[in-house]
């Protein structure tokens, strides 16, 4: 592989503070991290290079700490008054999500979002980058170390994929309406057992209820229009800020199910996804009873 090529030229001018040249220099960043700290510990990890955090299910691998360590130090080289936290640093210190959706400029990193399949030797896996104003996104991006391509977007531009070499090409949501037609992902283990109850008989309503236990891969499907809808209460900002962004930028809506946009200072309740503002309120009026609203 090669440095990614990324020509200012190609670049929508963004209205906030990442010029074309940052988000280039953003974008190495990640793909040395992911050829230097997680590909080369793909199906290659011993059995003390992973370890649970929450539970047996919540893994942490060496690749993990290892790349969200050098993408962090490379974000500050370029950004040196931005707040800068990743999934592990928080999980080491709580209070440093909060630090980040009350800041001017923060980046959020999850270093190997999909740990679980990255672990189990899965192909299914990526790094997802986001940037924040006071909690709102104003930029993100999600990578596939594997194909080596990155979807992205800024707060005011398309949502774009890009390959080493390659023009990038615009993304748009679905433009499925019927919900019996729909596929969506729902972290149903990840709710509360009486939503769970609640939500089950649902199910059969739709064309496919699903889930990739990565939220790179689900987001970036979602703002390809694979997916229809996604929607889920584990409101981790390493998981959602850039999906949200990027989603949004292709067309679809981003809000939890109160009707709140998406921000990362909110810790409870519900994220819906979808690819069109008609389809958001079709999807929440249906979804929204088994979650007691």
């Amino acid at each position: 592989m090669t440095e990614t090529q990324m020509p200012e030229t190609q670049l929508p001018q963004p209205a906030t503070r990442l010029s074309p040249a940052q988000i280039t220099n953003l974008a190495n960043i990640i793909r040395r991290a992911a050829r230097s700290e997680i590909l080369p510990r793909f199906r290659n990890l011993t059995e003390g290079q992973i370890s649970a955090k929450s539970g047996p299910e919540d893994l942490v691998t060496e690749a993990d700490t290892a790349a969200e360590a050098m993408i962090a130090r490379g974000i500050l080289r370029i950004f040196p008054n931005a707040v800068v936290i990743g999934e592990e640093s928080v999980a080491a210190d709580p209070k440093l999500r909060i630090r980040a959706a009350e800041a001017e400029l923060a980046f959020i990193i999850d270093p190997v979002d999909g740990t679980w399949n990255f672990a189990k030797g899965v192909p299914l896996f990526g790094v997802i980058l986001a940037a924040t104003r006071f909690g709102k996104p104003i930029f993100g991006l999600i990578y596939d170390p594997i194909t080596d391509d990155w979807i992205w977007s800024s707060e005011d531009g398309p949502a774009l994929q890009s390959e080493v070499g390659l023009l990038p090409r615009t993304l748009s949501t679905s433009k499925t309406t019927d919900i019996a037609k729909m596929t969506g992902v729902v972290h149903l283990s990840l709710m509360p057992k009486d939503v769970q109850q609640k939500f089950a008989p649902l199910i059969p309503d739709f064309a496919r209820i699903t889930g990739l236990r990565c939220s790179a891969h689900e987001y970036r499907l979602m703002a390809q229009g694979a997916f229809d809808f996604t929607l889920s209460s584990m409101l981790n900002p390493w998981d959602h800020a850039a999906g949200a962004l990027i989603t949004a930028r292709a067309g679809g809506v981003a809000r939890f199910l109160d009707g709140k946009d998406y921000d990362t200072a909110t810790t409870e309740g519900t994220l819906l996804t979808a690819p069109s503002e008609a389809t958001w309120t079709a999807l929440r009026d249906k979804i929204a009873p088994a979650f007691g609203l």
